[in-house]
């Protein structure tokens, strides 16, 4: 009984036994280099996660949903899609994200969607405009409420015509 006690149950890693019956062990620079991407993975994931866009669900009446617009030929938006006293979500021409509003009927003020704090994309919820990425607030018409932004969201010319809100100045 005393032989077994004295006698080591597993193999010396450094041992010609160990590494001959060792097929899928790593070395210590393996181990270190497999670890430092699972840990770069994860911070990307972590990153793109973070500056992502953020969506809303809304209210049932309508008001203060954001959605991505539907109208076409150069239009921005039909006028009557934009919630009045909501928002709707849009993309200019270049692709820059912008956040629409009707505060009076048939009047339109085009914000910005990029958060001043860090770039986020803010989305509607009720009546405010919110970043997920740090909580900034702001109004409908872009002023700051709470968070971290140092800044109002920076109002884009836009002009109604024929019941379609076009990009510039009319």
């Amino acid at each position: 009984m005393s032989s077994l006690l004295d006698t080591s149950n597993t193999l010396d890693p450094t041992s010609d036994l160990h590494a001959a019956s060792c097929t899928g062990c790593l070395d210590r620079r393996q181990v270190l280099a497999r670890a430092g991407l699972v840990t770069m993975g994860v911070a990307a994931a972590g990153v793109l996660a973070a500056c992502g866009g953020g969506s809303s669900g809304g209210s049932a009446d309508g008001a203060g949903d954001a959605s991505s617009s539907g109208a076409s030929g150069g239009a921005l938006a039909k006028l009557s899609d934009i919630p009045e006293g909501g928002a709707l979500a849009v993309e200019d021409a270049d692709g820059n994200p912008l956040i629409l509003t009707q505060p009076t009927a048939g009047t339109v003020v085009a914000l910005s969607a990029i958060c001043t704090h860090q770039g986020c994309t803010v989305a509607a919820a009720g009546d405010q405009l919110v970043c997920p990425c740090h909580g900034s607030v702001y109004d409908m018409s872009g002023g700051n409420i709470s968070g971290p932004a140092p800044d109002p969201l920076p109002e884009v010319d836009v002009h109604v015509t024929n019941g379609e809100v076009l990009a510039g100045k009319a």
